[in-house]
């Protein structure tokens, strides 16, 4: 369990804090390039880590990420008239460029060429790689680098980004995505739809013959490798194998080794702060051996998908507000949780507990070492202030996560090291 000034250490991210400089001095995914699809699209609001901005594309494609109110009288320039290079204000029509520079103001004269150098509203760097908008808020003294994900470089039918809004703090998200005993349960079928299931495979039969993991966790520069181990036979173990990389990714492990190794697609999640109290949980695939066909495009990176279906704002619609539509009867007879679909099962499970838990009431077993390392590691960072001096390599995110049986005296970290390096892995042909 945490104390309180732990907990409340580990949850709030606003402009100061000490979690909230730390998230700064990394890239983060701000919005899907779809959102700002060309220039001079329609501006959009953007909140991230307690920060109210503006995002827009100017005349020439770039992307500007401003704070949100004119310099002059402070109206919103949401409203604003994105065009000729820059976002203009309605109420007095001063112009600012992505930069955050005045370039004009028409109510002064000469329109204002004598002092609008003074005005420069906050702004902060940004690039689109992946189908992605990312942005840096730290300070430009704090060398950074966009991680080199692997779906990045990928053609686009060989990937997909969707995120989805959700009410609770970000690491209430992360600690999900490192917990693979839940799969065992949140996740299962009942006994009585398992026995009738004739498609199950190694995995599924894996998780409901064995429903309390052994975790082993590795640190690693970029965080750490998380090792759920259950009995697969006569000395051997059946490995999921999650990867944890700062300061909020998750990688979820193929079901099995075939899907590891080749032809399957794989699944990362990032839990971006929007305040203390909700964030944007992000889902990112990947298939670097082939194009997706439309289907699995539509259901991996649509909003009426995997994690659909959800509304243009990417507010689910099976929410908090309607009890996930949870099906009681579906609950007795078919899945676990009587509610459908694995995203709104986690999010029940993460905004169930409150915004931000209370973890002083938690009591904790072996089955959540992830989560104490987890919480260990980042307080540690943030306690500590080695992050201010911890070197942001974009290509330290050029991994996977994977699945695998191994004999149980090889240690789990070296009996997937091939599968685990995206970077020293061609993608097959």
């Amino acid at each position: 369990m945490l104390t309180p000034e732990d907990n409340s250490l580990l949850t709030a991210v606003g402009p100061g804090t000490p979690m909230g400089n730390l998230m700064r001095q990394f890239w983060l995914p701000a919005l899907l390039e779809s959102e700002i699809p060309g220039p001079d699209c329609d501006p959009i609001r953007l909140r991230l880590l307690g920060e109210d901005l503006i995002a827009f594309r100017d005349t020439a494609g770039r992307v500007g990420v401003i704070e949100p109110h004119c310099a002059h009288r402070c109206a919103n320039l949401f409203f604003g008239r994105n065009e000729e290079g820059g976002l203009r204000c309605i109420f007095h029509g001063w112009k600012y460029d992505a930069d955050g520079n005045c370039l004009d103001m028409p109510s002064e004269p000469d329109g204002g060429a004598a002092i609008r150098h003074q005005v420069k509203l906050k702004a902060y760097p940004s690039t689109i790689r992946g189908g992605i908008v990312w942005m840096y808020m730290g300070p430009s003294s704090v060398p950074a680098e966009p991680p080199e994900f692997e779906f990045v470089s990928l053609p686009a039918r060989q990937r997909t980004a969707i995120k989805r809004f959700l009410e609770c703090n970000w690491a209430q998200a992360v600690e999900g995505g490192l917990d693979s005993a839940h799969i065992s349960y949140l996740h299962s079928r009942t006994e009585r739809q398992a026995r009738s299931d004739s498609r199950r495979d190694v995995a599924l039969n894996t998780w409901n013959a064995d429903r309390h993991p052994v975790f082993e966790i590795k640190p690693t520069r970029y965080g750490m490798l998380v090792g759920a181990r259950r009995s697969a036979g006569e000395n051997r173990y059946y490995w999921r194998i999650t990867q944890f990389l700062l300061p909020f990714y998750t990688m979820v492990p193929p079901r099995t080794e075939s899907d590891s190794s080749v032809g399957a697609f794989y699944w990362g999640h990032a839990f971006v702060p929007i305040d203390d109290h909700h964030c944007w949980a992000w889902s990112l695939s990947a298939n670097p051996w082939r194009e997706y066909s439309d289907e699995e495009l539509e259901w991996n990176g649509s909003r009426s998908g995997f994690w659909g279906p959800l509304d243009e704002n990417f507010h689910a619609l099976r929410n908090k507000s309607n009890d996930y539509l949870i099906d009681r009867q579906h609950q007795r007879t078919v899945s676990y949780s009587g509610i459908e679909g694995f995203g709104d099962q986690d999010a029940c499970v993460q905004e169930s507990m409150g915004p931000i838990v209370n973890r002083s009431r938690e009591f904790l077993g072996n089955s959540d070492r992830a989560i104490v390392a987890f919480r260990r590691q980042l307080l540690a960072l943030v306690q500590s202030g080695a992050a201010l001096e911890l070197p942001k390599h974009g290509s330290w995110y050029s991994v996977r996560s994977a699945s695998v049986i191994l004999d149980s005296a090889q240690p789990f970290d070296t009996g997937a090291a091939a599968l685990l390096d995206a970077a020293a892995r061609e993608p097959a042909k």
